[in-house]
């Protein structure tokens, strides 16, 4: 054994220690290292200056804001045609589009002004046609699709049969003149022109259509290079159930030499056009990522949009599901609370978002086009599942794009875990009991935060409807979601952690005279303060070790998010902060130590964090599905768990340096002052919920209701119901309106495909405006009863080319539907998915498109009458019908010019027109 001279002089080994005359003796022997502090007057300081956390604060705030401006915000300046000539990209051209198909006004499926839109596209392309490259063929084909089934069973299209009729396309294909074979594969570029009844469409989707349009000019211009075709395919019948896709791919002949779909979208209007959808190959996101100028694409949105939470569909589903396409599906979501309303115009079209996904589309158009290996063959999503090669893809900063696929991925997910667990497992063995201990105690704070987080934001939910003339006062002032959720969600996941942290450090101390016996008293308190702040730094990164290891066993995509906020403040951690030797005493942790950890989380993802919170928020006005079935407080709800939810995953390292510092009160305050403030505006109704461009989502219908509960005649009900898809009751309104408007849940209406708990009504000329004749008629030709029971129904929709029918598969087993006039099969024989016990049939055709139909049903063999829910046999219903007219009757325009300009029409698939028809046949 060697001991060091008594002469020597010797500096502590103790971190953050100020000591005096102070000497340690390594004992050696058995392997123990014992340190000796033979002055008692050695220093600990745990405490960390207000002022750092005030500026780590501000570092946060505003690093995150220029992260998301940076990323989402800034758009490229829009380029004339004489900067671009004919090859390039000219935002210019483009809008001149734009400005011609929303002065049309809305052309939903059917309309005069659809045709006048198919005319001017029809025509923008012949013009095109006359400048194209000499030695480039342009093909135009003003496709007509007789009729069509289309039977997709996900997402929203689950019970029901989507089927068209008279439906007009404009398909353009481009390729080399003297190279026919390029035609035998092609790209397809995907965009509607049609909208909802409610809306010019300027965002959905003039604004890709006009994109379209001004590729095609570029794309003539290259197009003799080319190995493969590019199809530009114009389609109608989006907005009623993806029938102009499902069209083109059932019926076109160009359909089959199709190999990469991509899809424009729009689900708000300018901005940013990203990727939200990819796949199932990787192959076209991988290419863009090479070339794509401008890239913007998060596969967290598709994770998302997958999942369900958003009820929405693309025609991408299509490609993808029926034709077992891979492709890219593109969409703009700024200001996604103007979506299918009156305010998706032209004045809220940003500058720069066409020529963002005018230059990205046209280098991937030009690279794809001429590239030799373009996929061949369907791959189907669990095909790539399976073979592990399903792409992970992510912007940074809206300037550079990384993509990997799964199989790397798995192999960083799994080592990182494996390592993490070993780090754990090491840590746990060392420490004994004690560190076990210490971790169980670290993790309560981190329950302790969710909860109090979400909790104390949620508590607002319930508030906003009571003080606020609206339950969701934030929509069009999305900056109030801070004070009003953010504020109890900071100051929640800050009190329950630190509930944790004094659990922790009273635990902490308790224990500190075994665990350092020669530790004199006064330096206990101090050094189990800074022990327990770094068990709460080390449950962060268990937070994300479990997030990780849940996401990498289900394969979720946005799991790369996780990785990152576990390697980097672990390694900086671990550069900064461990040590091996049993005799250092702790420290604060260093500023520099949380800087280094969260510089790149923040890049990645702070950005993308403000985009989601913004389109939940825009969301909100049409969050309530079917008016009167959800609580109002349930989209604050929502909102307020996102926030908490964010709150206690991006701030759990940030917030662990707080509780050895002198800001606690100080955060206390500020962040109440906030709240307080935030909901002394919305109570004092400083800020409107609504206005005239960030519209609250109503519709005013004229109902003409015929249905028979009991099979006997019934003379019709007509009155005019003003309902809405954004929380809330609808009384403020109905005064502004008048017109004697009634509002309750006393009248339910059921529209088939839509139903309302909560409306408005009134009776007031509701009896003008329609005709006996316009009732739609069902008829039973004949009934053959017996064991195999075979019932044929005729049914006249009169005026209406728009309506749904529901059938009672309680009773029905299967059914054929034929068009009365040409005696052709519109559904044929088959497995039929069904819905609380119906199948619907959601029917939308153009002009020419048939009204007369028959309807032969099969119905089950050995059935049994029971009653259900109280209502007898007689007086269940066999079939539910509502028909559409797009006609506004005199009431109707009388209470539309009344209606307050802070209110929309809103349109959508399942949703009626502005007069609708309702009639049944009872079960016989």
């Amino acid at each position: 054994m060697r001991q060091r001279p008594k002469g020597a002089s010797s500096k502590s080994n103790l971190s953050g220690a100020v000591a005096s005359g102070e000497t340690s003796n390594r004992d050696n022997s058995g392997g123990k290292v014992n340190n000796v502090l033979k002055d008692k007057n050695v220093v600990v300081v745990a405490k960390r200056s207000s002022y750092v956390i005030f500026t780590l604060f501000v570092l946060a705030i505003y690093g995150a804001w220029g992260v998301y401006h940076y990323q989402f915000e800034s758009l490229p300046v829009p380029l004339t045609l004489d900067q671009v000539g004919k090859r390039g990209f000219s935002e210019h051209e483009a809008m001149k589009h734009v400005e011609a198909l929303t002065r049309l006004g809305p052309h939903p499926v059917g309309s005069d002004t659809l045709e006048s839109a198919l005319k001017y596209v029809t025509e923008a392309i012949e013009t095109i046609k006359k400048k194209a490259h000499w030695e480039v063929d342009m093909e135009v084909d003003l496709f007509h699709a007789k009729h069509g089934a289309n039977n997709l069973v996900g997402g929203l299209f689950k019970g029901k049969t989507l089927v068209y009729s008279d439906l007009n396309h404009v398909v353009l294909r481009i390729m080399p003149k003297y190279a026919s074979e390029a035609g035998e594969n092609a790209i397809l570029v995907s965009s509607h022109i049609d909208t909802v009844f409610a809306a010019e469409g300027a965002g959905d989707c003039s604004s890709c259509v006009a994109v379209m349009l001004e590729l095609a000019r570029g794309v003539s211009q290259w197009a003799h290079g080319f190995k493969h075709a590019v199809i530009f395919l114009f389609n109608t019948g989006e907005e009623e159930g993806l029938n102009g896709a499902h069209s083109f791919i059932t019926q076109h002949p160009w359909s089959d030499t199709v190999r990469i779909a991509i899809d424009l979208e729009a689900m708000g209007i300018g901005g940013k056009s990203g990727i939200f959808q990819a796949g199932p190959h990787p192959w076209a996101i991988e290419n863009f990522a090479l070339v794509a100028k401008y890239p913007s694409a998060q596969i967290v949105a598709q994770d998302i949009f997958l999942s369900g939470a958003i009820k929405s569909a693309t025609d991408f589903q299509v490609y993808k599901e029926l034709a077992g396409l891979s492709g890219l599906d593109f969409a703009y979501a700024d200001n996604t609370a103007v979506y299918h309303t009156k305010n998706d115009k032209l004045k809220l079209l940003k500058p720069g978002s066409l020529q963002h996904l005018g230059e990205n589309m046209l280098a991937f158009l030009l690279h794809a086009a001429a590239s030799s290996s373009l996929p061949k063959g369907k791959a189907t999503e669990s095909d790539i599942e399976s073979s592990q090669d399903k792409a992970i893809y992510f912007d940074v900063l809206g300037t550079y794009m990384i993509t990997f696929r799964q199989r790397l991925a798995n192999m960083l997910y799994n080592s990182v875990i494996l390592q993490s667990l070993l780090l754990w497992s090491t840590s746990l063995l060392m420490g004994g009991y004690s560190a076990a201990l210490s971790l169980l105690l670290s993790c309560l704070s981190l329950v302790l935060m969710w909860i109090f987080s979400i909790s104390f934001s949620s508590v607002v939910a319930f508030i906003l409807p009571l003080i606020s003339s609206s339950p969701v006062p934030f929509i069009s002032s999305p900056w109030l979601v801070v004070g009003l959720f953010g504020a109890p969600a900071l100051l929640g996941a800050f009190l329950g952690q630190l509930v944790g942290f004094i659990v922790l450090e009273s635990y902490l101390f308790r224990t500190l005279p075994e665990r350092r016996k020669n530790l004199p008293a006064n330096l206990q308190s101090s050094v189990a303060k800074l022990d327990a702040e770094r068990w709460l730094y080390k449950a962060g990164l268990l937070q994300w070790l479990v997030l990780l290891m849940v996401g990498n066993y289900y394969r979720i995509g946005s799991t790369y998010l996780a990785l990152a906020w576990l390697v980097c403040p672990a390694f900086a951690y671990g550069l900064l902060e461990a040590t091996l030797s049993p005799a250092r005493l702790p420290k604060p942790l260093k500023t520099l130590t949380l800087l280094i950890g969260l510089f790149v989380p923040f890049l990645l993802s702070s950005g993308m964090v403000i985009r989601l919170s913004a389109t939940i928020i825009g969301t909100a006005v049409r969050f309530v599905r079917y008016p009167g079935t959800t609580p109002e407080w349930m989209g604050n709800v929502i909102v307020a768990v996102f926030i908490a939810a964010i709150v206690c995953l991006t701030l759990v390292y940030l917030l662990s340096y707080i509780h050895i510092s002198g800001a606690k009160m100080s955060i206390i305050i500020a962040t109440s002052i906030v709240f307080v403030v935030s909901v002394g505006a919305v109570w004092a109704g400083v800020f409107p919920p609504f206005t005239e461009d960030t519209a609250r989502a109503v519709n005013v219908v004229h109902v003409v209701d015929e249905t028979r509960t009991n099979g006997e005649k019934l003379e019709p009900v007509s009155y005019i119901s003003l309902f809405s898809t954004t929380p809330g009751n609808l009384i403020k309104e109905a005064d502004h309106i008048g017109e004697g408007f009634v509002c309750g849940t006393d009248r339910h209406l059921d529209f088939v495909t839509f139903s309302v708990n909560y409306s408005c009504s009134t009776d007031k000329g509701a009896a003008t405006g329609w005709l006996e004749s316009d009732i739609p008629a069902i008829h039973v030709d004949k009934d053959v009863k017996g064991e195999s029971r075979e019932t044929q129904i005729s049914i006249d929709t009169r005026a209406s080319t728009r309506w749904s029918l529901a059938i009672n598969t309680r009773e029905i087993d299967d059914f054929r539907l034929k068009d009365t006039d040409s005696s052709e099969e519109l559904i044929p024989l088959g497995e039929k998915s069904s819905v609380d016990g119906w199948h619907t049939i959601q029917f939308s055709g153009g002009r020419k498109a048939p009204t007369k139909f028959n309807l032969s049903l099969f119905w089950l063999k050995n059935r049994t009458q029971t009653t259900t829910g109280g209502v007898k046999n007689n007086d269940r219903l066999l079939l539910r019908l509502r028909t559409d007219v797009d006609r506004s009757t005199p009431p109707m325009k009388t209470i539309l010019q009344k209606l307050p300009p802070w209110c929309s029409q809103f349109g959508k698939s399942t949703s009626p027109h502005t007069l609708a028809f309702l009639t049944s046949l009872s079960i016989f």
